[in-house]
C-alpha cells in the first residue's frame, strides 16, 4: 500500500435520516433483480471495467443488490469502504489508483481479493436528497474516467432511483388499496398508473401528450409509453404493446420500460435499442413460457431551423402517422419489423422523417386500429388516417381529443387498450403584413 496511512470516510450528515430511507425502500437482502443485474453490466460496458455494483450501504455494510464479476460477493463491511466514501457527495466519486487514495487504501476489495485499484461511482439519490448507496466500477488497474462516462454512470444511478420509486409508489399503492378493501377495478387501475409515467416532460419546441384509454375495467392491460431526454440534446421515446393481461403483462411492460430506457443511455440507436429488449425478454423468460411485445422507438433531434429530425424503429408494431402540413397523413413506413423477444434473430426496420412546423406524429398501439366500426369491419390505418386527415391544428392535445371522440363513437366495438403517443412542432405564426399581397408559400422537399 506505498505506506498509505487509512482515513475512515465520516459518516454522512443525518445518517439516522439516510438510514430511514434505505429501510423506507425496503430493498435490503432482496434477491438479485433482472433490471438491477442489467445496470451492474451496462456501467461495466460503459467504463470497459471487469467489475461493476449496485450496492446499498447499510448501518455498518455495504450490501450489493446486483455485482457484475464479483462472484459470490454479496456484501463488505461498510468500514472501510469505497461505497461509504461516495455517498458523503451528490457528483461522481472517482478513485484513480486506490493504493495511494488514504479514503480506500484499508478497503478489503482493494487489499485482498480482486485487488481494486480503480473505483468509480455515482449517487443513487432520493428525490428528497438523501444518498442511498452507488451504482460503481472497479477495475483492477489504475487508470482515470471520462466527463461522458461519468455522465453516464449517474444516468444510470438515476435509473435505479426510478426504478426504487416506481416499486415503491407500487408497493405503497397496493398496501392502500388493501386496507381500504376496495375491489378488483380500483387495486387494477392503481397498477396501470404505475406502469406508466405521470407527466410527460417538457420539450423546448415541441408539444407532446399521452393517453391511455382502458377498454377492460377489471384488468391491467399490457400498453406502455415513455418520452425522456438523452444526454446530447436529442430526446428518445417508445410505445409498445406486451401480450396478455392482469399480473404477467404488468410486469413484462415494468420490464420493457426500464430496459428499452437503459438501454437508450448505452446505445441511443432505435435498432440497437430493440436489439437490447429483445435480447433481455429471450434471457428473463427461456426456462417458461415466451413472453414477447411490439414496440416503436425513436429519437428526436432538433434542427436549427424549429424542426425535429425523427429516426424511427419497430418491431412488429403499427406504424406511426406523420400528419403533414399540406393536409396529408402518412404511415411512417416501418412495416417488417418483426416481434420482440420471440424469433431467434428478428429483424427491425428503421425510418427517418423530419417534422416541420404544424405537423405531428402519432404513435398507437393496436387496440386503437382493431376496433370495430358500425359496420363490423376494423378501423384499420385507413380509417384512422382518414379520421385524422382534416383535423386543424395539427398538435399534440388536438390529436388525442380527436382519437378520443373516434374511441367514444365506436362504443362496444372497442375490445382491446389503446395507448397513445402524440408529438407536435407547433406552427409559426403568420406575420402581419402592411398590405393584402401576400408572396406564394416557399415549396418544400419531403
Amino acid at each position: 500500500m506505498h505506506g498509505t496511512p487509512y482515513a475512515p470516510p465520516r459518516a454522512p450528515a443525518d445518517e439516522h435520516g439516510r438510514l430511514a430511507a434505505v429501510h423506507r425502500y425496503g430493498i435490503l437482502d432482496t434477491a438479485p433483480d433482472g433490471p438491477f443485474d442489467r445496470v451492474a453490466s451496462l456501467a461495466a460496458r460503459l467504463f470497459d471495467a471487469p467489475m461493476a455494483t449496485v450496492s446499498v450501504v447499510d448501518a455498518d455494510r455495504v450490501w450489493f443488490k446486483a455485482v457484475h464479476g464479483l462472484d459470490g460477493v454479496r456484501q463488505v463491511e461498510r468500514l472501510p469502504g469505497l461505497c461509504s466514501s461516495a455517498i458523503e457527495q451528490s457528483e461522481p466519486y472517482v478513485v484513480g489508483d486506490a493504493l495511494t487514495d488514504p479514503r480506500c487504501a484499508g478497503h478489503p476489495l482493494v487489499t485482498g481479493g480482486p485487488r481494486v485499484r480503480f473505483y468509480a461511482a455515482a449517487p443513487i439519490t432520493t428525490p428528497d436528497g438523501r444518498r442511498l448507496g452507488t451504482v460503481g466500477v472497479l477495475d483492477s488497474r489504475p487508470r482515470t474516467a471520462s466527463a461522458d462516462q461519468l455522465a453516464a454512470l449517474g444516468e444510470l444511478a438515476a435509473l435505479v432511483m426510478d426504478e426504487l420509486e416506481g416499486r415503491r409508489a407500487a408497493a405503497d399503492a397496493l398496501a392502500v388499496e388493501r386496507r381500504m378493501r376496495t375491489d378488483a377495478e380500483r387495486l387494477a387501475r392503481t397498477l396501470q398508473r404505475t406502469l406508466l409515467p405521470p407527466v410527460l416532460p417538457a420539450v423546448s419546441g415541441l408539444d407532446a401528450a399521452a393517453a391511455y384509454h382502458t377498454a377492460s375495467l377489471d384488468e391491467v392491460g399490457g400498453d406502455f409509453y415513455d418520452l425522456f431526454p438523452l444526454h446530447d440534446g436529442r430526446w428518445a421515446f417508445f410505445l409498445g404493446d406486451v401480450c396478455g393481461k392482469g399480473a404477467d403483462a404488468a410486469a413484462l411492460t415494468s420490464l420493457a420500460r426500464y430496459t428499452l430506457r437503459a438501454a437508450a443511455i448505452h446505445d441511443p440507436d432505435p435498432c440497437a435499442a430493440l436489439a437490447t429488449l429483445d435480447s433481455v425478454l429471450k434471457g428473463e423468460y427461456q426456462d417458461g413460457d415466451p413472453r414477447y411485445c411490439t414496440a416503436v422507438f425513436g429519437v428526436l433531434r432538433p434542427a436549427a431551423d424549429g424542426s425535429f429530425d425523427v429516426v424511427l424503429a419497430a418491431g412488429g408494431h403499427p406504424p406511426a402517422l406523420a400528419l403533414r402540413a399540406d393536409g396529408a397523413v402518412r404511415p411512417v413506413r416501418t412495416t417488417g419489423g418483426q416481434l420482440i423477444g420471440l424469433l431467434p434473430a428478428p429483424h427491425f426496420v428503421r425510418a427517418a422523417l423530419r417534422l416541420a412546423p404544424g405537423e405531428a406524429l402519432l404513435l398507437y398501439t393496436d387496440g386503437l386500429t382493431e376496433a370495430r366500426t358500425a359496420d363490423g369491419g376494423m378501423l384499420g390505418e385507413e380509417g384512422l388516417a382518414d379520421h385524422l386527415g382534416p383535423l386543424v391544428p395539427r398538435d399534440a392535445d388536438a390529436l388525442l381529443a380527436a382519437v378520443d371522440t373516434l374511441l367514444g363513437g365506436l362504443g362496444d366495438g372497442v375490445s382491446d387498450d389503446t395507448a397513445l403517443l402524440a408529438l407536435s412542432v407547433p406552427a409559426r405564426q403568420a406575420p402581419l403584413l402592411p398590405t393584402s399581397r401576400t408572396a406564394p408559400p416557399a415549396q418544400e422537399n419531403r
